[in-house]
């Protein structure tokens, strides 16, 4: 078994998997991964934003217009099991504010913010910023996951994942590196990779 092989074995699992969101471009997916982005956007553990994703997930929140129907204090509520508490009330407002952006300004579908970004990866990174709570981080952690169902982000690798290459013993080359592996599972490499760059 060679190095990346190991790598993805045991480290391969993209936050959105974590998250039980199968990803695929639809969507109702892509509106998950993009309420995980949200999440993960603040100063607080990606296990605690991974549960907390679940939680909004399993109270039925899975698209813009059933988060637009709870209220503020259920998601507050739903966040408060997760665990996510010191920013619960600003992301509860927050996740309001996004879920009524994305029917505004995209219909419901961020397909069409794919679209909009006309296979630009920095004008997709610009259009994610738009989004409440999420800055550059946000949408870095965002393109890292849909590059596995939008081909033409790929390779996307950013400043944390080149840092985690460099720690394995990788290529902090992004075409370089994206030749380790097929197309389709560049999404779990740059998750393996980030998962390395937190190691202590």
């Amino acid at each position: 078994m060679s190095q990346v092989d190991e790598l993805l074995a045991e480290h391969g699992t993209t936050y959105a998997e974590e998250a039980g969101i199968k990803l695929a471009d639809k969507p109702q997916p892509l509106y998950r991964l993009l309420v995980l982005t949200t999440l993960l956007s603040t100063r607080i553990s990606a296990e605690i934003a991974v549960a907390a994703a679940k939680e909004l997930s399993e109270s039925g929140w899975r698209s813009p217009s059933a988060m637009r129907a709870s209220s503020w204090q259920e998601r507050v509520d739903a966040l408060g099991r997760a665990h996510y508490v010191r920013y619960d009330e600003s992301t509860s407002r927050h996740l309001g504010d996004a879920a009524e952006f994305v029917e505004e300004r995209y219909r419901g579908d961020l397909r069409r913010m794919g679209d909009a970004a006309d296979g630009d990866p920095r004008r997709l990174e610009k259009l994610l910023a738009e989004f409440p709570r999420i800055g550059g981080t946000g949408a870095q952690i965002f393109c890292r996951e849909a590059q596995a169902v939008w081909p033409w982000l790929r390779p996307y690798f950013d400043r944390r994942a080149l840092t985690g290459a460099g720690k394995a013993g990788l290529p902090t080359d992004p075409r370089r590196l994206a030749g380790l592996v097929p197309g389709h599972e560049l999404a779990r490499l740059a998750a393996a990779l980030v998962r390395v760059s937190l190691r202590r």
